[in-house]
């Protein structure tokens, strides 16, 4: 249904966080900004904050996904890319330097891509039609169960 997945809700936590912004028009997502520069090691990996809470849709879950330049052009990839709906930690994006030199991930540079898909029972469906997107910022977030758990939290334990 159209409009249901279509809305980001964001709040700053710090003063170094950057709103993530449309590299286009018809952009599939938002590019996401760390918020301090991190050294990501060749063959390494590094958690990069970006000192944003989101709220994302119920029924919907957020995707950060890897630019195409950074992992042409450096070898930089993206993992443990899932925002659930419910999480309301300071996103994190887990950049892997699959390079053979190290890395900045730097404040002004966009580091990674976020956008909505539905969650459908038994699949995920990536949905298409970003173009319908919009991010709002707020105060503050509502609060859920899960709270900041993040990167493992509802995983293995160990």
């Amino acid at each position: 249904m159209p409009g249901e997945c279509s809305t980001l809700k964001f709040v700053k936590l710090t003063e170094h966080a950057r709103a993530p912004t449309r590299g286009s028009a018809a952009a599939a997502g938002f590019d996401l900004y760390s918020a301090y520069d991190y050294q990501v090691p060749a063959g390494g990996r590094c958690v990069c904050l970006t000192d944003l809470q989101v709220a994302v849709p119920e029924g919907c879950y957020g995707r950060v996904a890897p630019r195409s330049g950074l992992a042409s052009k450096h070898g930089i990839d993206v993992g443990a890319g899932v925002v659930d709906a419910d999480y309301r930690g300071n996103l994190g994006v887990l950049l892997f330097n699959f390079g053979s030199t190290d890395f900045t991930a730097a404040t002004q540079e966009h580091q990674a891509f976020s956008a909505l898909s539905r969650c459908c029972s038994r699949m995920q469906l990536h949905i298409n039609s970003a173009a319908h997107h919009f991010a709002f910022f707020f105060q503050s977030l509502d609060e859920t169960e899960r709270g900041e758990g993040g990167f493992g939290s509802t995983g293995l334990r160990g």
